[in-house]
This record gives structure tokens, C-alpha cells and sequence, in this order.
């Protein structure tokens, strides 16, 4: 009897543990092969890039995805992607460069070179840049640059206490930003007013701010017609965009960056610009731009 006992007792741990790994393997058999969350800064292009990079991981990779979009500005994200809390999201070399590590940058060469080995510390990758240099600029309205005599930022600085220039917060404050820039140019503006990026073409068309800071592939510039002004003693430094991913990440997934790196070369400033005024001049998602763009590339179906 105890020895029957034993035996039962015996089959049924045997069965239980064989149930408990087919059950395991079920479940396992539908999951991906692991998963990556991937974050963006708060304004319409890094958006439209995140999601890029997100549809080229689904679409072609056994990986899932999660979304972190719209993170705030740019030490934000950085600090996300440096705790982990995400594994990859799209950045610029001038940024890396001037406000991370605040180094001197150069030529797109210079900077792009000097940015790949300063992240390395920090045990990142910076991976192919997509063909865009979307480095800050100035810009105010076409006829009140005409009214003034501006067209660059000299010419700016000569008239600057008179206007008043509108920003975004994290530009108020960085060292490749408006600090730096009224030390190299010598401007003194009449007042400053920090604000959300969106914002600041609204702000500007409705007379509150008579300069604004703004990138240049933004959409809006050709919406409000603005005037972009020359850089005439090249203070910022190039902005090119590559994806800035966790060397882990990478180890663990390495197709990720033969995906990601498909797009280099692929947007022109000049793309970019109109990737942007999709949403934010026609109302478009982010996401919905970024599909259609892969798509029109032949890089998902």
C-alpha cells in the first residue's frame, strides 16, 4: 500500500511537471524573441522618426515594440535611454556633442566622428546618420527682416534690443543655445519667452515674440513664410540625425541596426521639412506619416 502509494505519489509530481512545461512551451511559442522600448523628444519630427524606427523593428524583426513618444526635450530623453527606461531613440550629433558631453564640435564629419566615441562611455551606439543636418536656426517674419535690413545673424544682433525672441525652454538654457549665441553675436534681446515648441509659430504670427528659434527642417517655417536667417559665423554646429541606441541592446538584437541602418542617406532636409508639414500644417499622425514613408521606400509593405 505504501509502496503504491509512493508510485502514485510519484506519477503525479512526473505528470505536473510535464504539463507545466508543455503549458510553458505554448506559451512561450507565440512570443517574440524579446522586446525593446524606443522613445522620442517632444516635437513632430523626432516623433515621426521614432516611429520609423519602431514600424522597421515590427514590421521586419521577431521583436516587440513599445512606444515612448513625446518624452519631453532633450535631456529627458537622454536620461530615459542612459536608465534604461528606453533602449533607443533618434538624436543629432550636435546635441551629443555641445550639450551632453559639451565638447567643441566641427564639420558634420568632425562632429559625427567625435560623437560615436564620446557615447561609447556611456556604452551607446551611434548608428548611421539618415541624410538630414537639422540644425538650429533663427527666423522671423519676411517683411519685418525686410523692414530691418536682416538676413543674418549679425545683422540680428545689431537690432536685437529692440525685439523680443521666443524658444523653446531647453533653448533659454543650453550652451549651444541661446547663451552661447548671444555671446558669439553679442545680442541683447529686449525680452525672452520660453515655450512648448509648437507654440512659437502661433506666438510669432499673433505678434507676441518678433524672433523665434526653430529647426530647420521645420514645416512651419514655409507655412508662416519665414525668414530663415544665415549663420554668418557658423555657431551652431551640425545636427545630423542618427538612431542612438544602448550597446546591450544591440548585442542582444543586432538586426536592429542592419534595419535602422537602411535609411541612411534616405531623407533630405529638404524630405524632412515635408514629412513635418504633414502634421503639423495637414493634421496627419506621426505615425501614419512614418508608415507611409517606409512605404513609398520599399522598406515594409
Amino acid at each position: 500500500m505504501k509502496r503504491a502509494t509512493k508510485s502514485l505519489l510519484v506519477a503525479s509530481v512526473l505528470c505536473a511537471w510535464l504539463l507545466a512545461g508543455c503549458a510553458e512551451s505554448a506559451s512561450n511559442a507565440g512570443d517574440s524573441a524579446g522586446s525593446i522600448t524606443i522613445g522620442s523628444k517632444n516635437f513632430t519630427e523626432n516623433i515621426i522618426l521614432a516611429h520609423m524606427m519602431a514600424i522597421l523593428i515590427e514590421e521586419n524583426a521577431d521583436i516587440a515594440v513599445t512606444r515612448k513618444v513625446n518624452l519631453g526635450g532633450s535631456n529627458v530623453a537622454w536620461q530615459a535611454l542612459l536608465s534604461n527606461e528606453i533602449q533607443l531613440y533618434p538624436e543629432y550629433t550636435g546635441t551629443i556633442v555641445a550639450n551632453y558631453y559639451q565638447e567643441e564640435t566641427g564639420t558634420s564629419e568632425e562632429t559625427l566622428s567625435k560623437a560615436r566615441e564620446l557615447v561609447q562611455q556611456d556604452q551607446l551606439k551611434f548608428l548611421e546618420p539618415w541624410g538630414f543636418n537639422n540644425t538650429y536656426t533663427l527666423a522671423l517674419k519676411e517683411e519685418k527682416a525686410d523692414e530691418l535690413g536682416v538676413k543674418t545673424y549679425s545683422d540680428l544682433a545689431k537690432v536685437s534690443h529692440q525685439l523680443v525672441i521666443g524658444s523653446e525652454f531647453e533653448f533659454l538654457d543650453r550652451p549651444d543655445g541661446l547663451p552661447g549665441l548671444k555671446e558669439t553675436y553679442n545680442m541683447q534681446f529686449a525680452g525672452e519667452k520660453g515655450m512648448d515648441a509648437g507654440i512659437r509659430y502661433r506666438s510669432i504670427e499673433e505678434g507676441e515674440v518678433d524672433v523665434i528659434n526653430a529647426y530647420a527642417t521645420d514645416g512651419m517655417l514655409k507655412v508662416y513664410n519665414l525668414k530663415i536667417l544665415e549663420d554668418d559665423k557658423s555657431f551652431f554646429p551640425p545636427y545630423d540625425m542618427a538612431p542612438l541606441i544602448r550597446q546591450e541592446t544591440i548585442q542582444q538584437f543586432p538586426v536592429i541596426e542592419d534595419l535602422l541602418n537602411q535609411l541612411a542617406g534616405k531623407i533630405s532636409d529638404e524630405t524632412m521639412q515635408e514629412l513635418n508639414a504633414l502634421v503639423d500644417s495637414q493634421g496627419m499622425k506621426e505615425e501614419t506619416v512614418a508608415r507611409n514613408f517606409l512605404e513609398e521606400q520599399g522598406l515594409i509593405q
